[in-house]
């Protein structure tokens, strides 16, 4: 018997289609070994030799597993293709007992730190069939014969690489976590990546509280001869006039009343063919990027749709089939079986015109992407979303619909728009009408993109034109955007921060650790609590949150799982310093000098100072006669705002509940999510992540 080992049931079940009946596949459930939960795991002193111990919940699947390689002759470890599936097949290698293939990567020293020769001599060996690896991009027959007709051994640069972000998070995890326990309040927590985030985000708050807007001017203009046309200023004495130039009403003013005076003459008609090129193929973090702004899904959620896609849907009488590619990649490579079979498609569904004569190839832009992976692309780019619809739940649909379109449309000719600009002389002003219409539709035939066309009349140069309307239009300039998932995962990959599997988890654990909230639109705001641990951090660690020392960390990741750099001198580079300026701060600062911020309030309790503290849900006013006096009191008293009356106890039946509803309140879920409940609850149980009116809401922690 060939036993296959996978992470997943659902992928274990879709690769058992393809196999003959001496092949069993099976499922890890997951990671079976991690670092213990309640220690730090690793031994500094022994070149940071991490201690590994097998996951509460994976115990009994190892013992299962162990059965079942006492019945194979041979072992197949299928995880997937990234850092992390290598990491879980090593880790089965050393949970079940397994030898290592004879031969490993060249250029690499098996020494007793590294992470992929741990615990072999603790090993409990049994006599153990052949183990070989194998790695596919897409969950289909012919990738899973491919992949069984080539396998490999463990490659044990990727697993170095997994261990060593584990190693570094766990370190400042656990090392700086008591200190802000200590000097802030318990219960808080420090990541070495996501603190970056939570700087971003910070840092972008401040910006736009800090904003002050600044007026300025724009002059638009409606002439006509037998049609309407308008127009917008654009040169003053052949000057181009900027977009923040025109400060004052009066001179704005001053224009119009100028232009008013004017002839209008055509100038000059510029006419010519711009043509727009698709997008390449979903890389991890474009799609992330797409599926937000286009349903508003998280990262998170975004994720776990593509995984379901990946591992396989039940489609009819084919069972579990496999739909999309690896969903983690920074790749946008496609295979020459995926670009002929577009071809294939596009020609049926769209004909000739709409096919190329040659492929399309988009370049990588991430250093780190390995081109032997591919992007984020429909498995079978012939299985159009609407075949598929009735096999698929909404979203599954709606996700893959997306991902088809956008693989197909970069094998798709350009976009082809007829643009218009035609200029217009009012003595020393120069006024511009522009106008587009689209030739060509292209790859927008099937990735549809919003696209305004705006037609002309046709003019001749020298023409004269009759002024309808010209006014000033006064406008603000805006603070910056804050940040949502979509634009901070953009702003982190552009950064050179974070990977393909860590943005999902990055987004996720700042809003756990409550050092973000999300807005009605689903934009970050730090939290108290979040503005003081990245102050802190700012301050006196700032190597955790620099934005560049952290791209250099995952550039060394990088080399690492490239077999380049050695990845003790990696950790010890980091270690070393952050250890020495973490035992300094511990001695050097005290928790008032970190928390207590003064007031010139007093106690109305006993009359002595109040001064404004922190604690794990935020700033409070406490008293300085602490412990004699514990009066304390929120910061600031929300006012009781209402968001009218519980759309459930007035549809209720019982006439004392419709009489007197409760009010809708703002609550926080235990993870720090945000909803809208009714007052009365646990008497009524209405709740609704959306707020029900839009009126003042009653804040209720």
């Amino acid at each position: 018997m060939n036993l296959v080992i996978v992470e997943s049931p659902t992928k274990a079940k879709t690769i058992s289609k393809f196999l003959g009946g001496d092949f069993v596949v099976e499922s890890s459930y997951g990671h079976v070994r991690d670092l213990p939960q309640k220690k730090l795991g690793i031994d500094v002193e022994k070149d940071f030799e991490p201690e590994y111990t097998i996951l509460p919940k994976a115990k009994k699947r190892i013992s299962e597993l162990k059965a079942a390689v006492k019945k194979s002759k041979k072992v197949i470890l299928a995880t997937d293709e990234d850092r992390e599936g290598e990491a879980i097949s090593w880790h089965l290698i050393q949970a079940l007992g397994l030898e290592k293939p004879k031969s490993q990567i060249t250029n690499h020293k098996q020494t007793p730190s590294s992470p992929a020769s741990r615990d072999l001599a603790k090993s409990d060996k049994l006599q153990m069939p052949k183990v070989e690896r194998i790695v596919f991009h897409e969950i289909t027959k012919s990738a899973i014969e491919k992949a069984l007709q080539h396998p490999r051994n463990i490659d044990e640069h990727l697993v170095d690489a997994q261990q060593t972000r584990r190693i570094l998070d766990r370190l400042v995890g656990y090392k700086l976590s008591p200190f802000l326990w200590k000097k802030v309040a318990r219960g808080l927590s420090a990541g070495r990546v996501q603190s970056v985030a939570v700087r971003l985000i910070v840092e972008r708050e401040r910006e736009v509280l800090n904003f002050k807007p600044e007026t300025y001017f724009t002059i638009s203009a409606l002439l006509k001869n037998s049609h309407p046309i308008e127009t917008r200023l654009v040169k003053i004495e052949n000057k181009t006039v900027g977009k923040f130039d025109i400060k004052t009403k009066e001179e704005a003013d001053d224009i119009v009343s100028e232009l008013k005076k004017s002839d209008f003459i055509v100038e000059k008609i510029t006419a010519k063919e711009v043509r727009r090129s698709p997008l390449p193929p979903f890389t991890t973090s474009t799609m992330q990027q797409a599926a937000f702004q286009r349903f508003r899904w998280s990262a998170k959620q975004t994720m776990m749709i593509a995984q379901q896609l990946y591992e396989g849907v039940e489609i009819g009488e084919e069972g579990p089939t496999g739909l999309i590619t690896y969903m983690r990649t920074d790749s946008v490579n496609i295979s020459v079986e995926a670009l002929e079979a577009a071809k294939i498609k596009i020609l049926s569904e769209f004909g000739k015109s709409y096919a190329l004569d040659s492929t399309r190839v988009f370049k990588t832009k991430s250093k780190s992407a390995q081109e032997a992976h591919e992007a984020v692309r429909p498995a079978d780019p012939g299985r159009d979303p609407e075949s598929l619809k009735k096999y698929l739940e909404p979203r599954q649909f709606k996700l893959y619909d997306l991902i088809w379109r956008r693989f197909m449309a970069s094998q798709m000719p350009e976009t082809i728009v007829a643009s218009t600009s035609i200029d217009i002389k009012a003595d020393k002003y120069t006024l511009r009408a522009s106008g587009s219409q689209l030739k060509f539709d292209g790859f927008l035939r099937v990735y549809p993109l919003k696209m305004e066309e705006i037609l002309l009349p046709d003019l001749k140069e020298n023409q004269k034109l009759l002024l309808e309307k010209a006014e000033a239009l006064e406008h603000q300039t805006e603070p910056p955007a804050r940040y949502n998932e979509a634009t901070l995962i953009k702003t982190l990959e552009e950064f050179g921060i974070g990977r393909p599997s860590t943005y999902a988890p990055i987004m996720s654990t700042i809003q756990i650790r409550r050092y973000v909230e999300k807005d009605e639109q689903k934009r970050f705001r730090p939290t108290d609590i979040g503005i003081l641990v990245n102050d802190i951090l700012t301050e006196h660690f700032p190597k955790i949150v620099d934005i560049q020392f952290t791209a250099r960390m995952e550039e060394d990741l990088d080399r690492i799982a490239e077999g380049k750099q050695e990845w003790i001198p990696v950790v010890k580079e980091f270690w070393i310093p952050f250890k020495e300026n973490l035992d300094k701060k511990t001695k050097e600062l005290s928790k008032k000098e970190v928390t207590t911020e003064k007031t010139d309030l007093k106690c109305p309790q006993c009359g002595k100072e109040l001064v404004i503290r922190m604690g794990r849900f935020g700033r409070f006013y406490a008293c300085t006669g602490f412990p004699d006096c514990k009066y304390t009191a929120p910061l600031e008293k929300k006012e009781a705002e209402k968001l009218g009356p519980c759309p459930k106890c007035l549809a209720s039946p019982d006439p004392a509940k419709r009489d007197n509803p409760g009010q809708i309140v703002k609550r926080r879920t235990k993870k720090g999510r945000f909803f809208y409940g009714c007052s009365r609850w646990p008497d009524c149980d209405f709740a609704s992540w959306k707020k029900p009116h839009e009126t003042e809401v009653e804040e209720e922690k």
